[in-house]
């Protein structure tokens, strides 16, 4: 036996995944060129190998949470692209004004039709909320009313939404709750259908990088953006939104989260779906609003995630036929382990969902945690 394929196939073999077909987690390999490409560049091989069909696996997400339970990446080396980003994110700034907008290009820009098939009847690209939700589309709707409600906005309050997507919580937000807002992207497709979503109500969105802001909000809230600010801009992040944020106002960060603070971005996803991105762990957050905000609730509920990431799965591959003329079947495959590897991470409890709630002295009396 080739000594790549026999190292990794005892790598899988110690988490449970046998290389051939016997169960919906395993992996069936196509291409022996296979093992010496995860050999040489660990988990990016492996989705780039993925992409170009040299494996294949009934069960992704399965695959995924095996491999995220278990301490695989312990027992082989860390490959060397994910260390030199670690290393690099700790000595340069890789979410700089003018780095900022490039996500936006790469990821969000992607297509809006792409997005509209995938995300339902409200384009909301964060965790739905599925307490009491059978459906994702009900599921997304329960969150973003749960997030007015833990801001407790009022008629006639002022609004800012950082990294506001394509404004379905400030549309929300105005009709049910009579706010007025700002929403504010770095993607230029989010930022024209955003408009048109909002039209008729009392919204702005703007193409505007988060540092630029400079005016007076009753609240704010973050959704699903805070993964790419980036851990030496965290501090700076906060201090603008506290230069934003009235004085008896609140603060809701929603975003998604790392065990340790010693996380490092996963070098296939830095790559393919979200460049210069990074999730902060509870030590990086509790940082860096450190003396400048009073944390007053901190809700976690990362299991919903892998819900949505399975309907937002199901939605993209049920409509596949309407958007074949823009993208190719090696995009499909990409798009398929972006979204099953994350659910498979978040099955595993890896990644977690965080929505935190912050006012600028302390609630007098305490704040009421709103679940």
């Amino acid at each position: 036996m080739d000594k790549s394929k026999e190292i990794i196939t005892q790598l899988l073999s110690s988490v449970g995944v046998t290389v051939g077909n016997k169960g919906n987690a395993d992996i069936i390999v196509n291409d022996e060129r296979f093992y010496r490409r995860v050999l040489a560049s660990g988990s990016l091989g492996l989705g780039e190998s993925y992409v170009e069909g040299w494996w294949d696996c009934k069960d992704l997400q399965g695959l995924f949470y095996k491999i995220c339970r278990t301490d695989i990446d312990e027992k082989a080396n860390r490959d060397l692209m994910t260390t030199l980003h670690f290393l690099k994110s700790k000595v340069f700034n890789l979410q700089t004004t003018t780095r900022s907008f490039y996500v936006g290009k790469k990821h969000y820009d992607l297509g809006n039709n792409l997005f509209k098939l995938m995300l339902g009847k409200r384009m909301v690209y964060s965790c739905g909320y599925w307490k009491t939700a059978k459906t994702l589309d009900k599921a997304q709707e329960d969150k973003l009313d749960l997030i007015c409600r833990k801001l407790g906005l009022k008629k006639g309050d002022r609004l800012l939404d950082i990294g506001c997507g394509w404004g379905e919580l400030l549309k929300f937000a105005a009709e049910k709750y009579g706010v007025k807002g700002v929403g504010v992207t770095v993607s230029k497709e989010q930022a024209e259908l955003a408009r048109q979503i909002c039209r008729g109500l009392p919204i702005k969105i703007r193409l505007q990088d988060y540092r630029s802001l400079n005016e007076k909000f009753d609240h704010i809230v973050s959704v699903g953006m805070f993964e790419h600010v980036g851990r030496k801009n965290y501090k700076e992040y906060m201090s603008v939104v506290s230069r934003c944020l009235k004085q008896d106002g609140l603060f809701l960060l929603h975003t998604i989260g790392s065990k340790d603070s010693k996380n490092s971005p996963d070098p296939w996803l830095l790559k393919y779906i979200f460049p210069n991105s990074i999730t902060p762990s509870p030590e990086d957050i509790v940082s860096a609003s450190n003396k400048i905000f009073v944390m007053e609730d901190w809700h976690n509920f990362g299991t919903y995630y892998q819900p949505t990431l399975t309907a937002w799965h199901e939605n993209i591959n049920k409509n596949w036929a309407k958007v074949t003329e823009k993208y190719d079947e090696r995009f499909r495959r990409m798009w398929n382990y972006y979204l099953l590897c994350c659910a498979g991470s978040f099955q595993a409890r890896n990644s977690q969902l965080w929505q935190i709630v912050f006012s600028k002295g302390g609630i007098v009396g305490g704040y009421k945690s709103i679940r």
